[in-house]
């Protein structure tokens, strides 16, 4: 068992700090243009839209009509929420593209695609996923490290999908290629209703400097 610590990760009754954050109005969703083999997946990205829009919040993601990614859009959609989709010209077809959203974004390729979705969202969330989940959850977890910005960051770890990769941080840890001073900072979460509260939370505590907060390193052991 490792006994590093990874990220700088916080439970459900723990906010990590996040200086001169923004308010949250608009998340971007990462997460797979598949559903995965467990059904929790799914499930979690449908909670995750409703949650959405039942919070006045506005949706930023892929594009896509398939997979967790549709998933999240469609519920969010029928919710009421305002959903963004962006999608290279490319993958119009790969991952069907979806239409009904209040505003579709084409772009010409994958770094102008990632760049309109950092810039129009505020906070990021990290469903489960393949590589391109996984690359774009890292890159925005980098950006972060480096002080590129200080929008919240959350893994949805539904059963545990997020483990391995907070077990790798922890490895860099240990060996010291993440440094005092250059901690990977996130939120995360392990049930799919607590995801957007979490967010919230974290925003609010930032406003409102009415609670006892602390960025603490949890052990991974703990997680």
């Amino acid at each position: 068992m490792l006994q590093s610590y990874a990220i700088l990760i916080l439970n459900q009754f723990e906010i990590e700090k996040l200086d001169h954050m923004i308010p949250i109005n608009k998340v971007c969703v990462y997460c797979g243009s598949g559903h995965g083999t467990n059904p929790a997946y799914t499930e979690a990205a449908d909670i995750v839209g409703k949650a959405l829009a039942e919070h006045g919040l506005g949706l930023i993601y892929g594009g896509g009509s398939i997979g967790l990614m549709g998933q999240t859009a469609k519920a969010a959609k029928a919710a009421g929420a305002h959903v963004t989709g962006i999608i290279p010209k490319f993958l119009e077809e790969r991952e069907v593209m979806l239409h009904d959203v209040d505003e579709l974004i084409i772009t010409n390729g994958m770094h102008e695609r990632k760049r309109l979705m950092f810039e129009k969202a505020d906070a990021f969330i990290a469903l489960p996923g393949g590589i391109g989940t996984l690359e774009e959850l890292v890159e925005m977890l980098t950006w972060s490290q480096l002080g590129r910005h200080k929008k919240p960051v959350l893994l949805a770890n539904i059963d545990q999908f997020w483990d391995p990769l907070i077990s790798m941080l922890g490895k860099m840890r240990k060996e010291e290629f993440i440094r005092d001073g250059m901690e990977v900072q996130a939120l995360s979460v392990d049930k799919a209703e607590d995801i957007i509260p979490k967010l919230l939370e974290a925003a609010k505590s930032q406003d409102h400097d009415d609670l006892n907060l602390a960025s603490l390193q949890i052990p991974l052991e703990q997680l």
